[in-house]
């Protein structure tokens, strides 16, 4: 286990050092063996641009929060234990959107970690529809 608990904050570059930049929040949190990410849209990682369609909004979303986690020095989605998903309703609720979400998890998720799925009327971007946030557990190399 490790013995740093100090939290070391990081961000990946492109649009997470803008948002740094503009909003002063950062992408991810590792407390010592533990990572949490920053809510991830599904934003164009370099350009901030979110997707018009919603399955490519969700693709995006889940290869951001593996960006995140390995910016902070994890080793992606292996390492996730807790999933928190925001959707706008109605729009981010879909049968579709909900198969695309099951299908990312299959993709990325080697385990079934648990989940947490919230309806919202509104996300931190105009035009976001879906937002996700995990804790992982990452020990760090001896």
């Amino acid at each position: 286990m490790s013995s740093t608990k100090t939290p070391t904050f990081s961000t990946y570059g492109g649009y997470g050092q803008q948002l740094l930049q503009q909003m002063g929040y950062n992408q991810a949190v590792r407390i010592g063996d533990r990572i949490e990410t920053a809510g991830q849209g599904g934003w164009n990682p370099e350009t901030g641009e979110i997707p018009a369609s919603l399955d490519e909004e969700i693709d995006q979303a889940f290869s951001n929060v593996d960006l995140a986690l390995r910016s902070a020095g994890g080793k992606g989605w292996s390492q996730v234990y807790r999933i928190r998903l925001y959707a706008l309703e109605p729009e981010g609720f879909t049968e579709e959107g909900l198969h695309r979400m099951v299908q990312n998890m299959d993709k990325w998720c080697g385990k079934r970690p648990i989940l947490t799925g919230v309806g919202v009327s509104k996300l931190g971007q105009p035009g976001m529809r879906f937002e996700i946030e995990v804790a992982a557990y990452a020990p760090e190399e001896e």
